[in-house]
């Protein structure tokens, strides 16, 4: 079974950055999809951003294109987020989530097997 944890959330103000950290454990996951998805008071959980464990093709959701960037260090097993400009509107639990159905389609939380515990990030205005 593939174990996943967050880390390295926080609180900082708008502008800022941070680098979220998942460690990966368990089987074989060369084939997984690696995704990090986010939930907000009172919305829906939504995609962030993914990547393929095995080549390295990423993905981002519209809201976080060209701020965030997704990484893996296989040597390490682990998963990275790095956002910068922050804005207040990304404040949310952040997931990182894997599983190989994911490959047909990134963006849908229901092909991810594997969910991290989530980590808080709250971006001040």
């Amino acid at each position: 079974q593939v174990q996943l944890v967050e880390s390295s959330g926080g609180l900082v103000q708008a502008g800022g950055s941070l680098r979220l950290s998942c460690a990966v454990s368990g089987p074989t996951f060369g084939d997984y999809v690696m995704g990090w998805f986010r939930q907000a008071p009172g919305k829906e959980r939504e995609f962030v951003a993914a990547i393929r464990w095995s080549g390295g093709s990423t993905y981002y959701g519209d809201p976080v294109k060209g701020r965030f960037t997704i990484s893996g260090d296989n040597a390490k097993n682990t998963l990275f987020l790095q956002m910068n400009n922050l804005k207040p509107e990304d404040t949310a639990v952040y997931y990182c989530a894997a599983g190989p159905r994911a490959a047909q389609a990134v963006v849908f939380e229901s092909l991810y097997d594997y969910w991290g515990q989530g980590t808080q990030v709250t971006v001040s205005s």
